[in-house]
Parts: structure tokens; C-alpha cells; sequence
């Protein structure tokens, strides 16, 4: 997926092959046993539909003259009953067709779904949320009817073809070169619009994707915006965006537009020089009015599955820029995963080791370089310095949430690109500064990390880090339904959730990321007693602006130009005069 804002287009970073639809063939076979019921029942539904011109033609030609009206009778109701069969016929098949469909829907997304799950960070980090959410959503439920409808229309739609131009060249030879005499000319337009016709559609693919990224993002800052009072902006923004994609769509839906165009007019001319011919060219002894009425019924039903066709190929196209970016999704490598032979970590002590680290977001730009330190079992490390100096990129490299640049970081002797993911961070607790709470009961947000745990437990944790209080607060306790992101609850409670949630999940390693920060003094007072039971017996990383949070630490570590600038206790660095000092005392002053 193209590296973009809202406003930028994506440029697809491979071109769209035959391999593509060949890999969408896989969705399909898990298939093929209701789509092959589903097409012997169109096949005998056509097979029926097309006797209707023969018994036409009979009826005209021999009934009628011969004034057979009880024969009549018996032709009308073998007409009524080919219709029935084929409506009937015609529906099974839908309903068996919209199964396969959803089917054919669901293996897609899920298969998205899954694959989004194992990306790394950085594949985040680089995109909008709304064109990751529209390719999950919006273009697998486009695809899905060219994959199951489309791909036995297809089929049948040449087959009819072909039986509708047997029946044609049964009945009259010369009057069926008249019918498909217009095929070339056809053939013609499709092959001068199909490459305008593609990239209009890509278009159409590129506008939809910006203004869903826009419309995710503006609703994800809703109170930013208000704040700001920047509505009628935001507005003028989502006008240029949807102006755009309804330009990029007509444009495209013009191409489409032509080639029904030209086949309802092919098909018009066609008709009319049967009608010209048979009746003012050739001998009537050879060609009846019968004849003329059988060959001019099939001439509009040979130029129907042309017509279907057409459109058919018009789905594919549109379905072909989407399948470009499902594909893509879905070949986007996950950069951070085991290694083949990955082992499982064994339960740690807590030794953490960085050996010569060195590691950049964005290739040339190193954030940390030939970093080295190490911290023993059971110590309480805080990382403080300048924003953007890289605190919490260590932290995130100790989750191994991204690949290194170069070195090695090694827990209780183990180097952590050499064993699995799960192993590594089910051994860890980390706790963010945005702390995200998911739509459900309190209780499962609490339980997330650790779906085994009891309810005494989740209590337990809750009381002790002071969250206990404010849930029971609550008509429904621990069962109160939170919305997503919890916008039923403050910052500070959902951080409180968050402490409970980390400390159920009872790691060995703990990460606390401006854990407190948006905790008010006094509830910031009463959970340090949980706090300090949070962080007994365990090794501990804590990222803080208030300094005042981490005098007790073990370690100070003061980030600083790609590495440690200084290290010690609280103490010891005061004693330096040195960064933390100056850093400390500012702090101080400001208080």
C-alpha cells in the first residue's frame, strides 16, 4: 500500500497480472461443488428458454395455417411451461449463488482480517486507517459477485452463445451472417476502451479510498474538531473529497455506459436488415415468416449474452482494481514474525541485555545507535529525556515490535529475534499512554490479556490499583457496557483499567509508557501502594515527564543524541549536576 495521507492517491506498487485473478481462483474451489450444481441448473435452463423460437416458428409456419386449435392449445401451455421451468430453475440457482457468495466473502475477509493481525508496526505507522478499513469492508464485498455470479455467467453466457448460433445456423444460414456481421465492429470498441477503461476504474478506486480515510479520521478527532470550531473546514475538506470521487466515477461509469450503447445498437441494426433482407432479398419459398420471426427472436437473443458479457467484462474491470488492492494487502510481508526454528522463550527471570543496538524507523535515519546496557532481574529502570529522543522506542524493542537495524537484545540470555512472539510477549506487561479500552463490559477489558482468570481475580487486580472504587460506582459494576475506545469513562479511569488489565496478566517484564499521566495527583497518590505491587519482584521500564514518579527507580536512564546519555540513580545523577539534573530542577521550579 502506497506510504500516503487522505489527500494523496495510491499508486498501486505492483501491476495488476493474471496471477491475481488466478489467486482469487483459490476462493472460488472451495466452492465448486454448489457452483457446479448452480450451473447445470442454468445449463437446463437455457437449454429450455431456447426451444421457445422453434415451437414460435412451428406455431406460425404449420399451426396457425392449418388452424389446429386444439394443437395451439398444446404449443401455448409447452410455451408457459419452458417459462415457468426456466423462472424456477433461474431462482434455485440465485439463492444457491448468493450462499456461495457470502461464503466467498467471508474466506476473503477473514483471510484479510488475519493477515492485518501479524503486520508489524510500521505497516500502521505509514497509513491511513480508513484505506486499510476500506479494503477489508468495501472492495471484498465488490468482488465477491464477479468471483461466484461472474465466473459461471461467464461460462454460460459463451455457452448460450454458441447453442443460440447453432440453433441460428439451423434454422438459416445466410440470415445468421447477417446477425453476427456486427461482432467486429464490437470487438473493436472494446479493445480501443479497455486500458482507459481500467485506469478509470483505478481512479474510482483511489477517490473512494481518500475520502474514507478522511471520513475515519475526522470522526476518530470529532472533539478535536469541535474544539476548534472547525467544522465548516472540514466540510469544505470532505466536499473537495467526495467531488472527486463522484467526478472519477462518472467518468469511468461513461465507459461502461458505451458498451451496452453499442450493443443495443448493433443488435437494432442487425434486426432490421433481417427484416430488410428476408423479406425484400431472398425468395419467400425459402424463408417464411416463420423463419424471419424464429431468426429475428434469435438475433435479440444472441445479442443479449453479448450484452451480458459486456457487462460481465465491466464488472471485471471494476473488480480487477480492487482485487489489486486485496492482493496487495495481503502480499504486504510481515516483517516482524518467528524465524523458522523459533523457539519458545522459557519462562524469564527478567535479565534484559541490549547489545550494540541500533535501529531507525526510516532507513538512513537512526533513532538509536550502538546502544548497550544491561539491566538485572527484578530492577526498576525509568527512561527519561527530550521528546523524540527514543524513550519509547527502547521499550518497543524489547516487545521486539519491530526488527532491528543492527545488534542484538537479549532477555535472560535468550536473543529475542531467535524465539516466538507469542512466547516473548505473553511474558510481558505493557502500558501505554493511550490506553485503549474496547467496546464490551469492563470485566472483558480487564480479562483481555488472560481469558482464564476469575472474577475474584479481576477484583482483586481492580482493587489494587485503585479502580475497584469508581467500577462499583456504576449501576452495573464490573458488567457496564464501555463503548469503543471507552468514551464512557475518563483518561484516568481507562488508564486505571489498563494497570488492572496489565497486572492480571502478571508478566515478568513490565512497560510503563507515561502510565500516570493522565491520573489527577491524588488518585496518582493512593495507586502507588498498587504501583509498588505491581512492580515487586518484577523488571521494569517506566517512561515519565514527572520526574517525581521515578526518584525511587533503581536506574535512571536519561535518553539522550541516540543512546544514554547518562545513567544512574536519582541520587547519584543530582550529584552530577549533569542533564538529568538540569531536567529535574526545571521540573521542580515549574511546580
Amino acid at each position: 500500500m502506497a506510504r500516503n495521507k487522505f489527500d494523496v492517491d495510491e499508486n498501486l506498487e505492483s501491476p495488476f497480472d493474471i496471477k491475481h485473478f488466478r489467486r482469487a481462483m483459490v476462493y472460488i474451489k472451495r466452492q465448486k461443488k454448489p457452483m457446479i450444481v448452480a450451473f447445470l441448473l442454468s445449463m437446463i435452463s437455457a437449454a429450455v428458454a431456447l426451444s421457445a423460437p422453434l415451437i414460435l416458428q412451428h406455431v406460425v409456419d404449420v399451426t396457425i395455417p392449418e388452424k389446429a386449435v386444439g394443437a395451439l392449445v398444446g404449443w401455448s401451455a409447452l410455451m408457459l411451461a419452458t417459462i415457468v421451468i426456466s423462472v424456477v430453475l433461474a431462482t434455485i440457482r440465485s439463492r444457491i449463488m448468493t450462499s456461495v457468495g457470502q461464503d466467498i466473502i467471508f474466506d476473503i475477509r477473514t483471510d484479510l482480517f488475519k493477515h492485518l493481525q501479524e503486520l508489524p508496526f510500521k505497516y500502521y505507522d505509514d497509513r491511513p486507517q480508513g484505506k486499510i478499513l476500506i479494503r477489508v469492508v468495501n472492495y471484498v464485498n465488490s468482488v465477491s459477485d464477479v468471483l461466484s455470479n461472474g465466473i459461471i455467467n461467464f461460462i454460460l453466457e459463451l455457452l448460450n452463445l454458441i447453442f443460440i448460433a447453432a440453433f441460428m445456423f439451423a434454422v438459416d444460414v445466410r440470415l445468421s451472417l447477417i446477425i453476427i456481421a456486427g461482432l467486429p465492429v464490437f470487438l473493436g470498441i472494446m479493445l480501443l476502451i479497455k486500458t482507459r477503461q481500467r485506469r478509470a476504474w483505478q481512479a474510482v478506486s483511489n477517490k473512494n479510498s481518500n475520502m474514507n480515510a478522511y471520513l475515519q479520521e475526522s470522526i476518530s478527532g470529532i472533539g478535536v474538531t469541535q474544539i476548534f470550531s472547525r467544522e465548516q473546514r472540514n466540510e469544505g475538506i470532505f466536499t473537495r473529497l467526495a467531488g472527486n470521487y463522484r467526478g472519477a466515477w462518472m467518468h469511468a461509469l461513461r465507459y461502461n455506459a458505451l458498451i451496452p450503447f453499442t450493443v443495443d445498437n448493433l443488435a437494432t441494426i442487425v434486426t432490421t436488415m433481417i427484416y430488410l433482407v428476408g423479406l425484400l432479398a431472398l425468395d419467400p419459398k425459402d424463408v417464411t415468416f416463420g423463419v424471419i420471426l424464429a431468426m429475428s427472436s434469435y438475433a435479440a437473443r444472441f445479442w443479449q449474452p453479448i450484452l451480458n458479457l459486456s457487462n460481465l467484462y465491466n464488472s471485471f474491470i471494476n473488480a480487477v482494481s480492487y482485487l489489486e488492492r486485496i492482493f496487495e494487502t495481503l502480499d504486504e510481508p510481515v516483517t516482524v514474525s518467528d524465524i523458522p526454528g523459533a523457539k519458545e522463550l522459557p519462562p524469564v527471570q527478567g535479565d534484559v541485555a541490549f547489545d550494540d543496538v541500533t535501529f531507525g524507523y526510516d532507513e538512513g535515519v537512526n533513532v538509536l545507535e550502538n546502544l548497550s546496557f544491561e539491566v538485572k532481574a527484578g530492577e526498576s529502570i525509568a527512561l527519561v529525556g527530550p521528546t523524540g529522543a527514543g524513550k519509547t522506542t527502547v521499550v518497543n524493542l524489547i516487545s521486539r515490535f519491530y526488527n532491528l537495524t543492527g545488534g542484538k537484545i537479549l532477555i535472560d540470555g535468550h536473543d529475542i529475534s531467535e524465539v516466538t512472539l507469542k512466547s516473548l510477549r505473553s511474558q510481558m506487561g505493557i502500558m501505554l499512554q493511550d490506553s485503549f479500552i474496547f467496546s464490551g463490559s469492563i470485566l472483558d477489558n480487564i480479562r483481555y490479556g488472560r481469558l482464564d482468570a476469575t472474577e475474584a481475580e479481576i477484583v482483586a487486580a481492580a482493587k489494587t490499583v485503585c479502580a475497584d472504587e469508581f467500577i462499583r460506582e456504576f449501576d452495573e459494576g464490573y458488567m457496564t457496557e464501555v463503548n469503543e475506545r471507552g468514551s464512557k469513562l475518563s483518561q484516568g479511569q481507562r488508564q486505571l483499567i489498563s494497570f488492572a488489565r496489565t497486572l492480571l496478566a502478571d508478566p515478568r517484564i513490565l512497560i510503563l509508557d507515561e502510565a500516570t499521566s493522565s491520573i489527577d495527583a491524588k488518585t496518582e497518590r493512593l495507586l502507588q501502594q498498587g504501583l509498588n505491587e505491581l512492580l515487586k519482584g518484577r523488571t521494569s521500564f517506566i517512561i515519565a515527564h514527572r520526574l517525581s514518579t521515578v526518584k525511587n527507580c533503581d536506574r535512571i536512564m536519561y535518553v539522550s543524541d541516540k543512546g544514554i546519555a547518562e545513567c544512574g540513580s536519582h541520587d547519584e545523577l543530582m550529584a552530577r549536576r549533569g542533564l538529568y539534573y538540569r531536567l529535574y530542577s526545571a521540573q521542580k521550579m515549574e511546580a
